[in-house]
């Protein structure tokens, strides 16, 4: 390919990659390759470096361009490497006037010796107050799940997060756009659409009427009455409003699947890190939803090792997996962000923060593996991905043979390898 992107970080993130490289393409660069980086933790940026080094070294005639949001947090980190050819920002980077700079810019071949500045071209996120959608028309037909953005950007400041200086503020897309998306690519042929966004809760608060997320989902739902399957990503359930609520009790086409962003389990660590809720919070509004809809599956983010985390604080969270009913735990051990207000906090010992992401994740596989008990000889609605692997409605990996991708078929579990269910 004339621009190859390797991505960092999260679905979103994955998700822009395919806008960037058809801009990118469109702008005529050739011979690049594009990091879209992440900026979540040290470790991310740390390997995002790593990797551009490596990259380099396989493909010395290649240009390098970095954006995504350790770009955006970190420009001249990246601008230093004398590996990298141009920074751009988080927000231009699904621009196609910004990557035909790039290639203007570029257009002589790699240009080693550049002045850190000469390569940036980033600019202020926090002064971006609008958000247009984007579509891509390149998604093929059959493929099985796709992403429509609806949000962007976030409004809060959690004590550990550096992802507000990287996405900017909270943005919407209307919500007539995104129904108009999801019916075309439902028209496509594409089975299952998943809403996504940076705080995807804190969704419509920057548009006129200030319209939820429930809202939006039931508007894609009943709008667009050819869509299979519909999935939400990531959200902060404390800001979970009744009508999304009603929708996952009521909508059969709306996948019983969420992934929450819990963090902590203690009440003490959650208010440090500025979180929203407390501990009673979390167990009531899983418990709420189970009563709900009896099948769901629940996944969380949580941070092991957070400053001034005790044993007593963290077992609270390691008992949070069972009191919540988790189901998909996504792991963080803790890692200090320059210019967080954590950082300056007493921090956890190395080993500590490691041994205790380790019973994390042990009690996230001891967890799936009851369930995917369960599921035997469960009859699933199982979305083909690849002619190895299917998903169930509750985002279960299951593994097949002989299907059709991009196809939904209803499939009796009958065993599984402590990871995955087979039929």
């Amino acid at each position: 390919m004339a621009v190859e992107v390797v991505t960092f970080g999260c679905r979103l993130n994955a998700f822009e990659s395919e806008l960037i490289r058809r801009e990118a393409e469109g702008a005529g660069l050739t011979e690049t390759i594009v990091v879209n980086s992440c900026a979540v933790t040290g470790e991310a940026v740390a390997q995002a470096r790593q990797q551009i080094r490596k990259l380099k070294r396989a493909r010395p005639e290649a240009r390098i361009i970095v954006t995504g949001c350790a770009a955006q947090t970190e420009p001249a980190t990246f601008a230093a490497m004398a590996e990298v050819d141009r920074v751009i920002g988080n927000d231009d980077k699904t621009r196609s006037e910004a990557w035909q700079a790039a290639n203007g810019a570029l257009k002589d071949g790699p240009r080693f010796g550049l002045d850190t500045e000469q390569k940036i071209a980033v600019a202020d996120i926090m002064a971006v107050r609008e958000m247009a959608p984007h579509l891509l028309d390149g998604y093929q037909s059959g493929l099985p799940r796709v992403f429509v953005q609806v949000q962007n950007g976030c409004d809060h400041r959690c004590t550990f997060c550096i992802i507000p200086y990287g996405r900017g503020n909270s943005r919407s897309v209307p919500v007539g756009a995104v129904v108009e998306q999801v019916r075309l690519l439902a028209e496509r042929g594409h089975a299952e659409i998943v809403l996504t966004g940076v705080d995807l809760t804190s969704y419509g608060a920057d548009l006129p009427s200030a319209p939820k997320l429930g809202t939006l989902v039931k508007k894609v739902l009943r709008h667009v009455p050819e869509l299979q399957r519909l999935r939400i990503s990531s959200i902060d359930q404390v800001e979970a409003d009744r009508d999304l609520i009603d929708a996952l009790a009521t909508e059969p086409r709306l996948m019983p699947h969420l992934h929450l962003s819990l963090q902590a389990g203690d009440d003490l660590v959650l208010k440090r890190m500025k979180r929203r809720h407390c501990r009673a919070d979390a167990i009531a509004f899983c418990e709420e939803v189970r009563r709900l809809r009896p099948d769901i599956a629940l996944g969380a983010d949580l941070i092991a090792g957070f400053p001034t985390e005790t044993d007593d604080m963290f077992r609270r969270s390691l008992n949070l997996v069972e009191e919540c009913g988790l189901t998909f735990l996504h792991v963080f051990p803790y890692s200090p962000r320059p210019g967080t207000p954590a950082a300056r906090m007493p921090q956890v010992a190395g080993d500590v923060i490691r041994d205790r992401a380790r019973r994390l994740r042990a009690a996230g596989e001891a967890a799936l593996r009851r369930r995917l008990a369960v599921e035997i000889g469960a009859v699933r609605n199982v979305l083909i991905e690849s002619p190895t692997q299917g998903r169930t409605e509750h985002f279960i990996p299951v593994s097949i043979s002989g299907e059709t991708p991009g196809t939904v078929r209803r499939l009796t579990m009958a065993a599984h390898d402590g990871a995955r269910l087979t039929v």
